[in-house]
């Protein structure tokens, strides 16, 4: 059997699917990763114990606040749902009126629905979703009791 596009000359372009899986994957685990984390003012106390251990100090303040029981994030998963569903309902809206003039009303509605569902689960995943106020209140107080001054958070 011949390959319909070899009739036309042209060869198919077969693209690794499962490396752009991978590499897309990893593009969101880097993203959970590197979440909000305090911002240190350089005052005295910073200063004589240097970077290292400001760094290792943040992770004992974030130990800390995890065992009080506070929460690290603000439901990013309700919100990577929510814009799907919202961006779902506006693709479906503008794909029906596209469609409409095009004669094809009900095709346009499902394929707007369906690019405009996967515009916004993706929109939802990259927004960043800090820590709760809680959580950051517990690490500040921890920061500050051990000699730093923080000053916000990024």
């Amino acid at each position: 059997m011949i390959d319909p596009s070899e009739r036309s000359g042209r060869r198919a372009r077969r693209g690794p699917p499962v490396l752009l899986g991978l590499a897309f994957g990893l593009m969101v685990g880097l993203g959970a990763c590197a979440g909000p984390k305090p911002v240190l003012y350089p005052n005295s106390h910073y200063q004589a114990v240097g970077q290292a251990t400001a760094e290792r100090d943040i992770a004992d303040c974030r130990r800390v606040a995890d065992q009080a029981g506070a929460q690290r994030g603000s439901g990013q998963g309700e919100a990577a749902a929510g814009g799907a569903v919202a961006g779902g309902a506006i693709g479906g809206a503008a794909g029906a009126a596209g469609g409409a003039i095009a004669g094809a009303p009900g095709t346009g509605a499902a394929i707007g629905a369906a690019s405009g569902a996967a515009a916004g689960l993706v929109r939802s995943l990259f927004r960043s979703d800090g820590p709760s106020q809680a959580y950051r209140n517990v690490v500040d107080r921890c920061l500050r009791e051990r000699g730093y001054e923080p000053v916000g958070w990024d």
